[in-house]
């Protein structure tokens, strides 16, 4: 697998669609940067932008991929239904599609499971229902733990969520809740893959870049690829996003892959839902 990786590499999800296994994440990136980080990105060959409803960028995303020139069923747009926007998850879906302008989003996920079971039950519902009348394309979940996947599998057995987005990284590999994806053909998202920096001047991690003559957030990058994620590194600047992307003229060893896994921490760098009840 590794050997064929390439920015424009496509998994297969359980529902027969395909998604880019690198994407941009947008988390904070508003206004005329939001748009210019996209553009960037999708110049370089991006196709793939993760945006939410909390990110309060949709419109931006949307303005710039209909200004890119790139035929719109080539780009992947994900958004995600905030927590309090749950309990009318459908006319809130349909909020998102009119303001991104696109006609429709590859991908909608339910941001986390915090809102109680009841409520996400119900959304998830509202996300099939969302399907059907066309407004996305996919559906999923975020921040899910196992515990949460065997539930919406319980419940709706027909329409498994596409993806399970979760902060991921060698820091922070997260087994139990990949396995549970694994198990359900659920593709993993792995989101905060560069651990926000935290972990960045291990001397280990220095030690492996350079030996790829890689700085150790691409060789981070690379490892989500090459461990079967999809990876969402989210960034303003140009220069990063290029940075981010020049990862596929190398292949991380078996060996050195071992060591990176070694550096599991056993603790995230960013909120926890996957514990929620």
């Amino acid at each position: 697998m590794a050997k064929q990786l390439s920015i424009e590499r496509r998994l297969k999800l359980n529902d027969g669609r395909e998604i880019p296994q690198l994407g941009l994440g947008v988390y904070l990136s508003k206004g005329k940067e939001g748009e210019r980080a996209v553009k960037a990105a999708l110049d370089l060959g991006y196709r793939h932008i993760d945006s939410a409803q909390m990110y309060a960028n949709e419109a931006e995303v949307g303005a710039a991929v209909l200004a890119s020139g790139i035929p719109r069923e080539q780009i992947f747009v994900t958004s995600k239904v905030w927590d309090s926007a749950q309990s009318k998850c459908l006319v809130s879906v349909q909020d998102s599609v009119k303001k991104s302008g696109l006609g429709y989003l590859d991908l909608m996920l339910l941001h986390s499971p915090n809102p109680g079971k009841a409520t996400r039950t119900k959304a998830y519902g509202d996300l099939i229902k969302a399907q059907k009348l066309g407004l996305v394309k996919s559906i999923g979940v975020s921040n899910y733990g196992s515990h949460h996947i065997e539930e919406v599998i319980a419940a709706f057995p027909d329409s498994p969520p596409a993806v399970n987005q979760i902060e991921v990284s060698p820091f922070f590999q997260r087994r139990e809740i990949v396995n549970a994806c694994l198990k359900h053909n659920i593709l993993v998202e792995a989101y905060s893959p560069l651990g926000k920096g935290a972990h960045v001047d291990l001397p280990e991690l220095h030690e492996i870049a350079k030996t790829y003559e890689k700085t150790p957030s691409q060789l981070l990058i690379r490892w989500s690829l090459q461990s079967g994620h999809i990876c969402l590194p989210k960034s303003a600047n140009p220069t990063r996003i290029k940075e981010n992307s020049d990862i596929f003229d190398f292949v991380i060893t078996e060996n050195d892959m071992k060591k990176l896994d070694a550096l599991e921490t056993g603790s995230g760098v960013t909120w926890d839902p996957t514990t929620a009840l």
